[in-house]
């Protein structure tokens, strides 16, 4: 019976020793022909790999159970995934398609915030595909901006619904900070529906699919992203337009105009980043990463810049200037020590995105052209 096999590949440690093999096997990712050899680079590649695996842990075996839900933060401070956005809180749920659930909190103040539900995942074709979406613009809110979201394949008789189907498998909530030390985030629960009192004790069965899912993620994700890097090297130091569709099969927000690339800068370089008009929007922001499109350390570094932060000149464009050293410039996006990596550029709720230019200038020539 597969049940006693598996019993048996837990009890002897081979479904244990399988998921070290995909663990090493991952590594090979950070290896790559293409990928950066300089210490750095490498040392940050093992340590994402690392980090990859503490998201998956718990995405995948301590809140797996889709019958007793609870969020997660995918990305944060010391763990990234796909050019993270500083400006986010972001908050992860396993569902069920073929239950409901609710989610119940209170709006807060943070500037944007959207729900979406998914399926698929990174640890098996490396698509999220959206099954539903809600913008918290839509939301109805009583008066003290409390609220209530159903979920489910059927819209309720009355009040939000976000859509599942019966393939449904994640939520998603990205919430978008215009300035952290001003804004509330919102406060949020999930609970299915006419659940159980309790989940299930443990299995091999569960162990053994759960490391499995968690060692696929990790090399999954880390193959995924480290392809999209591969192909920004074919454009450095441009910022042009990503391929919307394929933002949005990973997981992407809808509502979000992507751009991606790579760069790399000489000690005495700048790159010159110019937006001749800045679209109406309800959000953008400019960040830098490291090669493995992990955002760098904005608890100590200025490596993001948004609508709020950001000074427009007297006309309108935006200019900002990406180098390792201070420019004494308003808009300056610190590489944090880092010869190259890549960046990312997203308008959020624009109708028409304008596009960036980009250009590399000499450290004496930088005052000269943006005073």
């Amino acid at each position: 019976m597969v049940t006693d096999r598996i019993d048996q590949e837990v009890l002897s440690g081979e479904s244990w020793n399988l998921f070290c093999e995909q663990l090493r096997r991952s590594g090979e990712q950070i290896l790559r022909r293409e990928a950066p050899t300089d210490a750095q680079t490498r040392a940050e590649g093992f340590r994402y790999l690392t980090r990859l695996l503490r998201i998956a842990l718990e995405m995948h075996l301590e809140f797996a159970e889709p019958d007793f839900p609870g969020f997660i933060t995918p990305s944060h401070e010391t763990a990234k995934i796909g050019a993270d956005n500083p400006d986010n809180l972001y908050s992860y749920a396993r569902l069920n398609g073929e239950h409901d659930y609710r989610v119940s909190g209170n709006r807060g103040s943070v500037a944007y915030l959207s729900f979406g539900s998914q399926k698929g995942g990174y640890e098996t074709d490396g698509k999220m595909i959206q099954t539903g979406f809600l913008d918290a613009g839509l939301l109805a809110l009583d008066a003290e901006g409390n609220f209530e979201i159903i979920l489910s394949q059927l819209p309720p008789a009355q009040g939000n619904w976000l859509r599942l189907e019966p393939q449904s498998n994640a939520l998603i909530v990205r919430q978008t900070f215009l300035d952290r030390s001003t804004e509330q985030p919102a406060q949020l629960r999930i609970e299915r529906l006419n659940a159980g009192l309790a989940p299930e004790p443990l299995t091999a069965q569960r162990l053994q699919k759960s490391l499995q899912r968690v060692g696929s993620f990790v090399e999954n994700t880390a193959r995924l992203f480290a392809d999209w890097a591969q192909g920004y090297q074919a454009h450095p130091n441009q910022l042009p337009a990503a391929d919307q569709a394929l933002c949005q099969s990973v997981g992407g927000d809808p509502n979000i105009f992507y751009y991606h690339s790579y760069w790399a800068l000489a000690e005495d370089e700048a790159l010159l980043i110019e937006v001749d008009q800045v679209p109406d929007c309800d959000f953008w922001n400019v960040q830098i990463n490291n090669y493995w499109m992990e955002s760098l350390d904005y608890r100590y570094h200025r490596i993001c810049l948004n609508k709020h932060s950001a000074r427009l000149d007297a006309d309108g464009r935006l200019r900002m200037v990406l180098c390792g050293f201070d420019p004494g410039l308003e808009n300056w996006l610190e590489t944090a020590s880092h010869p190259h990596g890549t960046l990312c550029l997203r308008w959020v709720g624009a109708k028409h995105p304008v596009h960036p230019t980009t250009r590399v200038v000499k450290r004496n020539e930088l005052k000269e052209l943006v005073r």
